[in-house]
């Protein structure tokens, strides 16, 4: 089967999510170790092998948290899996296809406190909620509706 897509990595430590920064010049976000699918890939080797390349750190798949197609392109998929990397430490990596112009510039643990709505939002779609402290804590939150501000 060829895979065609982005393999992402959802790695937990103490609350805190491992979170890969981006930063183009004109934009950046926080978001999860991961990337393309190559050609005689699975979804779940390029998981670990982007991990590895972007975080320095080898990981084992727990499970799979979330498969599902590209808004934009209905061709496309997005898979997320749960990996373990026992008590290892990440370390800023590099982005092989992106060598001349890098834009990974900080590999970070963050709280769901500290990455803004935007980036949140992409970490449920990834399969958050799957995870049980992540389960937990969104059983404590407010049931009043909340929205960003529109400008």
């Amino acid at each position: 089967m060829i895979y065609k897509g982005r393999a992402q990595c959802l790695v937990v430590r103490d609350n805190k999510i491992l979170m890969v920064k981006h930063d183009s010049g004109d934009y950046w976000c926080y978001c999860l170790p991961g990337g393309g699918i190559e050609h005689g890939e699975t979804p779940e080797q390029a998981a670990i092998r982007e991990l590895q390349e972007e975080c320095c750190v080898n990981g084992r798949i727990i499970k799979k948290t979330s498969e599902y197609i590209d808004p934009f392109d209905d061709n496309t998929f997005f898979y997320t899996y749960h990996i373990d990397i026992d008590n290892q430490t990440p370390s800023l990596g590099i982005d092989p296809e992106l060598i001349e112009n890098p834009i990974l510039v900080e590999v970070k643990w963050l709280s769901l406190d500290e990455i803004c709505e935007h980036d949140r939002a992409y970490l449920w779609s990834a399969g958050l909620v799957s995870i049980k402290e992540f389960a937990e804590e969104l059983d404590t939150w407010s049931k009043d509706i909340s929205y960003p501000v529109k400008i």
